[in-house]
């Protein structure tokens, strides 16, 4: 993990409301996906604005911080700086709980057990379409030692998928893990499976048993463990603890193997029925109708992070009936943002959106689109419709030649190989016109593109020379920022706090302060007042963001020596107060009082300006931000 992953992972923390604003935590292909106590606490735009986030979407209950494909590594890095637990769950506080909703809960339980399966669940699946395609071209005999081998390998998850499941379900539902294990084990256990083979009947202390046969199954696992949560609760708050770690455990496997046996698996065999057949009913009523639906929204469905609640549908469909209908069409329309995103970065003049295109293209023809979607096509609108109309195309071409996947896999080139089968050749054709014509359409019809950037030559300018620049003799507009503070003027990079000396978090001066009166460098708005009263946001008219960072690691003080003068939402002029502190108290604890005044969103401006003066007290020149 880089410093620049460590970075970013300290400040999403730190603007989703920190650590203490987090009751969950994980992250999929792309996101992090917070369930926050309070949203009002986290600084949406902050986030933005952060360099190495491409947005923010708030759906389903959850707080979705878009990072890309280096999500894990900054997931990573929140895991070791933090006491979040990893893949965990903390307890969800009433009121979150009512906002989120039935359907909010639903998106969330699924997409925290199943994401931590995505890489597994895409490796397997790739490999098993790889071995279906060796044996249906002749490459490889299905009755050799080989196939043998590779056929375990990219088939154990799925064959046992309870078992993984059981995992990731007994950390959402903070259940005992190894007895979560030991249920989905006896589901899949030998003798399980072969009375099942048998078609013999069975009773349980004279209660028949209705079979099912549990290999592959989502449902009845998740309802197993979800009542063993609450049984391992209600029994250790009644059995006393030195025999809690024994009775526990035998009671849970006692109770819940049976009921699941006898009442989770029917009733979770019929759900799964139930998806499996009304998919196949939407098919055989109009299979152009459903590819065209399925390929023309599933990016809109993308946008809103809710794609997680198709997962289960697709490994139900490859468990019940052996082949997903949902996947190919799926490729259509990932394939059709790969085409828009290839004609915008030939067709702009933008270098920057020309730059982003070009790497967002390769990343989408791999599966991840969010990149592209957020950053370009959404951003310019058209290419994202086209995409979507050329996605609905190609979807109801796949319908229609009954198009279908033997295996998991992510949408995208390399799922490929578990579509040869039946309607491969209508696949090929689907995805293949989804590009193409999202391609053509973006290129022929056109969009509005972004201000074509220019790279003006480099001059070499002393700091002397920059601050006798003022204003009204400059032909570009600035927006100037008087120092906060008094005290002696640093450089940001010298300042011993990695998270803004790097510059990763905007472009900024480091304040020693000689006094703890901290007032507003500009007109505008308080945005953000962290609950310790150790750092602020401001923001202007014009949209210039600010992050005011009194000392380093201050945090820790919990408010000690610092008082609030101002709240959020507030409106303050240049000069006002905004926070006292003792500075020598905060020094004689051990912390660093060096203030750093940052220009959060400095990316979006030509440069920003500093001072050269060593000195510095309140309301004199300190920086500008150049538009």
């Amino acid at each position: 993990m880089s410093n620049k992953d460590k970075e970013l992972s300290i400040r999403v923390i730190e603007l989703v409301g920190g650590e203490s604003n987090v009751n969950d935590v994980y992250h999929c292909a792309t996101r992090l996906r917070f369930t926050l106590k309070d949203h009002t606490k986290a600084n949406e735009q902050a986030l933005k604005n952060t360099a190495g986030v491409i947005t923010v979407v708030k759906s389903g209950g959850q707080f979705q911080v878009v990072i890309g494909n280096n999500v894990s590594k900054v997931y990573e890095g929140i895991m070791e700086h933090t006491n979040l637990q990893d893949g965990g769950s903390k307890t969800d506080t009433k009121e979150n709980a009512e906002k989120t909703g039935i359907f909010g809960k639903t998106v969330d339980l699924i997409s925290s057990v199943f994401s931590p399966l995505l890489s597994a669940l895409a490796g397997a699946g790739l490999l098993k379409g790889l071995v279906v395609l060796s044996v249906a071209l002749g490459w490889l005999d299905d009755t050799s030692g080989t196939y043998l081998i590779l056929n375990a390998a990219s088939s154990s998850v799925f064959t046992f998928l309870p078992i993984f499941l059981a995992v990731t379900a007994a950390r959402k539902f903070k259940a005992n893990m190894n007895v979560s294990l030991a249920i989905a084990g006896a589901l899949v256990f030998p003798t399980i499976s072969a009375a099942f083979n048998s078609g013999q009947t069975y009773d349980f202390l004279g209660i028949p048993i209705v079979l099912v046969m549990y290999t592959s199954t989502v449902f009845p696992i998740l309802l197993a463990v979800w009542v063993q949560s609450h049984i391992e609760k209600w029994f250790n708050s009644i059995i006393h603890q030195s025999i809690r770690n024994i009775l526990v455990p035998m009671l849970s496997l006692l109770i819940v193997v049976p009921l699941t046996i006898l009442a989770f698996g029917p009733i979770g065999n019929s759900v799964s029925q139930g998806l499996a057949s009304g998919f196949t009913s939407l098919m055989q009523f109009s299979p152009m109708l459903a590819g065209a639906v399925t390929g023309g929204f599933w990016q809109v469905i993308v946008i809103f992070g809710l794609h997680w609640a198709f997962l289960p549908i697709t490994l139900n469909n490859l468990a019940t009936i052996g082949y997903d209908l949902m996947r190919p069409m799926l490729t259509a329309a990932v394939l059709a943002q790969a085409g828009a995103l290839l004609a915008v970065m030939l067709k702009t003049r933008n270098s920057q959106l020309k730059t982003l295109s070009g790497s967002a293209t390769i990343t989408a023809i791999f599966g991840i689109t969010e990149p592209g979607i957020y950053g370009v096509t959404l951003r310019l609108k058209k290419p994202f419709i086209y995409a979507c109309i050329s996605a609905a195309i190609g979807g109801a071409i796949i319908g229609v030649g009954g198009g279908r996947a033997v295996a998991y896999s992510l949408p995208s080139l390399l799922a490929f190989p578990t579509y040869v089968t039946t309607g491969f050749a209508s696949v090929v054709i689907g995805v293949s016109v989804s590009f193409v014509l999202a391609f053509l359409l973006t290129l022929l019809l056109g969009f509005k593109d972004l201000e074509a950037t220019v790279e003006e030559p480099q001059t070499e300018t002393s700091g002397q020379e920059k601050q006798a620049i003022e204003p009204n003799e400059s032909r570009l507009n600035k927006e100037i920022i008087v120092s906060p503070l008094k005290g002696s003027v640093q450089l940001l990079e010298d300042l011993p706090d990695p998270a803004f000396s790097s510059g990763a978090m905007g472009q900024g001066l480091v304040i020693e302060p000689t006094d703890g009166i901290l007032v507003s460098p500009i007109n505008g708005v308080v945005t953000t007042v962290f609950p310790t009263g150790h750092a602020l946001g401001l923001t202007t008219d014009s949209g210039m963001e600010l992050l005011i960072h009194i000392g380093v690691n201050t945090v820790k003080l919990k408010g000690q020596f610092f008082e609030k003068k101002v709240k959020e939402g507030d409106r303050v002029s240049c000069g006002q107060l905004l926070v006292e502190f003792d500075a020598e108290q905060i020094r004689t604890a051990g912390y660093i009082t060096a203030t750093s005044v940052i220009v959060t969103n400095s990316a979006n401006y030509l440069d920003v300006l500093k001072t050269t003066e060593q000195e510095v007290k309140q309301g004199d020149y300190l920086m500008s931000a150049v538009v």
